[in-house]
């Protein structure tokens, strides 16, 4: 009877996995910081695919390791780059999965920022909005049904759309980073793409944690340049932002429940200090509740596997 009449649910249609490709294989293996999540070659990268899809989740986000890094992020936009070969192979052999490529310059600069820096080491918004435009070109020219830009540069989102419009990729979807708070949460991500910023830190382009009303501006920012669907990241701290966007924005809402949040229930986990496969459905039930219809989460594949 609980069942029949639950308000929420969580549906493997609506979970995305992320997925993060290493160009050489030396670079593949597991993660010391996210236990049960890999960095994978192309190949695996596929296989991973396939068995996603038999499990019921049709998208995957990508994230690129290279083998090469400069201050331009020049391998970020090679047509022959690790995410563009993997954006193709995978729709090759899985066409029905929905490939979604992160658009960013932080795994391809030598510094680890979000952009390109000036003459005095400050990131150029406009100069990086050209490189992101191409990124973007690039993935759609590989297949990627979705680009999703987030690095935080203002203006980007109306930036990347003409862009791929000009390039005739007009049906390639864009899903904004739109409220990405300056977090503390996203430590395993940075030992997982090898993305740790060499000075500084991120919070110049990134929002601060306390505001809560920026992000709604954010949002709506996005909303106006073109963004088909938009994101709040980290999930769990901001689940009061997410539910602010669903009752103030009627577009599809996405939530990346982020590295660090799935660092701490393995973590716990491991120690016998909770229940995680309980903590897991509460988690993933608690973004559904707050009004997201996207769910970016590592735990994508586990719960499917329980729960198909």
């Amino acid at each position: 009877m609980r069942a029949l009449v639950r308000e929420h649910g969580v549906h493997a249609d609506h979970l995305v996995q992320p997925l993060f490709i290493a160009e050489l294989a030396r670079d593949a293996g597991p993660i010391a910081s996210m236990p049960g999540i890999e960095r994978l070659t192309l190949e695996g990268a596929v296989a991973e695919a396939r068995e996603l899809v038999a499990l019921g989740i049709k998208s995957v986000l990508l994230f690129g390791i290279p083998a090469h890094k400069d201050e331009t992020a020049s391998g970020s936009y090679d047509r022959d780059g690790v995410v563009q070969r993997a954006i193709a192979a995978i729709k090759a052999a899985v066409p029905e999965m929905v490939v979604i490529a992160d658009v960013c310059c932080c795994e391809y600069t030598a510094h680890g920022h979000c952009g390109v820096l000036d003459a005095v080491g400050v990131v150029d918004n406009d100069a990086t909005l050209e490189i992101l435009c191409k990124i973007a070109s690039s993935y759609a020219a590989a297949g990627a049904d979705m680009v999703a830009p987030s690095d935080m540069m203002d203006g980007r989102v109306r930036a990347i759309r003409s862009a791929l419009d000009g390039a005739g990729a007009s049906d390639v979807a864009i899903m904004a980073y739109s409220a990405k708070y300056a977090s503390a949460f996203y430590g395993p991500f940075r030992d997982a793409a090898g993305s740790t910023p060499q000075f500084g830190d991120r919070r110049t382009y990134q929002m601060d944690p306390p505001n809560a009303r920026e992000a709604l501006r954010e949002i709506a920012l996005d909303i106006a340049e073109g963004a088909d669907i938009v994101m709040v990241k980290p999930g769990l701290p901001y689940l009061d932002v997410l539910r602010a966007a669903r009752d103030r924005f009627d577009v599809p809402l996405a939530v990346y429940n982020v590295s660090g949040e799935y660092a701490m229930i393995k973590a716990a986990a491991a120690n016998g200090w909770l229940e995680e496969e309980r903590a897991v459905d509460e988690l993933l039930a608690s973004f559904v509740r707050a009004g997201a219809d996207i769910v970016i989460t590592y735990f994508a594949k586990e719960y499917a596997r329980r729960h198909g």
